[in-house]
């Protein structure tokens, strides 16, 4: 994998790497013509390839947030191999992100959160806190939490640039 992607050196998000892989869906449509939606394999064909019996391994050893993705793709369509293709870029894409990151794959992570989704949910966390306080209060609380969260993302995402 990272012979392949040069060390994931050129993929600035995972969307990139999805799409030089192959696994990006396309869909077949002109004029009144609705056609299937299928990946485009237009991608690097090794990576498929080297992809494709981690994903059988993953199924049947029911690793975590692979099993569940299996399973309600396999539900909604009733095809393995459709199935197997959606763990497929779910391996790639987590293999992308912990690579990134410098950390161990871990089967208890949620691994479909991001940083911005944690900040807004912790200003709600913050304005609910503040709102069961008195009124006063709560505007001077709630501006110091929004003050506090606001820089430090806008800090966070200056230091990214």
């Amino acid at each position: 994998m990272l012979a392949e992607t040069n060390g994931f050196l050129l993929f600035k998000n995972a969307s990139q790497l999805v799409s030089y892989c192959g696994y990006d869906v396309v869909e077949n449509q002109s004029g009144k013509h609705v056609g299937k939606t299928k990946i485009s394999k237009k991608g690097n064909g090794h990576i498929r390839r080297v992809l494709h019996m981690p994903a059988f391994n993953v199924v049947r050893y029911q690793v975590q947030p692979f099993i569940q993705l299996y399973e309600r793709t396999l539900q909604k369509h009733n095809i393995k191999m459709k199935s197997y293709v959606a763990v497929q870029k779910k391996i790639l894409v987590i293999i992308y992100s912990l690579w990134k990151n410098n950390q161990v794959f871990n089967e208890q992570h949620q691994y479909n959160t991001t940083r911005d989704e944690e900040l807004v949910h912790s200003s709600r966390l913050s304005f609910e806190e503040a709102a069961q306080k008195n009124s006063s209060e709560a505007n001077q609380s709630y501006t110091r939490y929004t003050t506090i969260e606001v820089s430090s993302f806008a800090s966070s995402r200056l230091l990214q640039k």
